[in-house]
């Protein structure tokens, strides 16, 4: 149902009226105005947050090792690339004129210099010993409401908790068995994943106990040896992310690969690629890719 409203302009002046009548209009573009429409993101996890919002950036860094790290969103090739993280091109960040910039507390080093190109936006995911897929999701709400997208925010969280329940649902048989959740560094050494992480926190909220129970041991140097897998022989094992050309030949030759339970049971599941360090796509690709493993493998139950 449409409202008119009549404007009474009895005892006014023509100029009078005629600002009256502006002033909607002038309103609306002002609140147009107020959204920044050019975004750059130097954060990856930013940069996940924007496109789940429907916003492809103007700029963004490393977009030919995103695409391979982090595989999701798809990046449009009209995004420009500002080269890496740690030293982002700021003279061709300046020239495409952004409105707003994605950063972290990551990069708090360059704030002073992104400022005196445009405005910057912070927000953090992770925080040391604190599960960060809460704070993936409440990025969603903050950048949403930055951007002007609130209500396309409001249907991200949705639909990523009905998504998140469903696949806690399927995978509700699996929950008797505890999980390592690792990436693998060279024939000897993994990474861990723990509650901390944005994989043991998914892990979590999908109802699957985690086989780790110290912090995430995650640095370039895989930390861990493989032998420590031997401790829990009851568990399963999901490697994210490509293992190494030069660790696969040594893994197939390994002992110690070879004499772990998880292994010889064929409790062993593999994923693609996945940031580690990402938002909430990084999130709910994380959790599609082992709820499909885990459902095709029988012998991981």
């Amino acid at each position: 149902m449409t409202v008119h409203t009549k404007l009474n302009v009895s005892g006014l002046g023509r100029r009078q009226v005629l600002g009256l009548l502006a002033v909607p209009l002038f309103g609306r573009l002002a609140q147009a105005e107020a959204f920044p429409q050019r975004v750059a993101a130097i954060d990856w996890a930013m940069l996940e947050t924007a496109m789940a919002l429907g916003v492809a950036p103007v700029a963004a860094t490393e977009l030919i090792q995103f695409r391979k790290d982090s595989v999701e969103p798809l990046v449009p090739e009209t995004v420009a690339d500002l080269g890496l993280r740690g030293s982002p091109n700021f003279e061709l960040l300046y020239l495409l004129r952004p409105e707003l910039i994605l950063i972290s507390p990551f990069y708090t080093r360059y704030q002073q210099q992104l400022a005196a190109i445009a405005p910057t936006m912070s927000l953090p995911f992770y925080v040391k010993g604190e599960p960060p897929f809460g704070k993936a999701l409440a990025a969603v709400t903050a950048l949403g409401e930055r951007l002007g997208r609130s209500t396309q925010a409001q249907e991200v969280l949705q639909q990523t908790g009905h998504l998140l329940e469903t696949m806690r649902e399927r995978l509700s048989p699996y929950a008797n068995r505890p999980t390592y959740i690792i990436n693998i560094g060279d024939s000897r050494h993994f990474r861990a994943f723990g509650s901390d992480s944005m994989f043991g926190d998914i892990l979590m909220r999908l109802g699957l106990p985690n086989a780790w129970r110290e912090g995430s041991r995650f640095t370039f140097a895989a930390p861990v040896p493989l032998e420590t897998l031997a401790e829990n022989p009851d568990a399963r094992i999901v490697v994210v992310s490509n293992v190494p050309v030069e660790a696969r030949s040594g893994l197939r030759r390994s002992l110690i690969w070879s004499a772990l339970e998880p292994v010889k049971s064929k409790r062993l599941v593999m994923l693609d690629n996945v940031n580690p360090y990402g938002g909430v796509t990084a999130g709910m690709r994380f959790a599609r890719l082992l709820t499909e493993a885990l459902l095709t493998n029988e012998d991981a139950l």
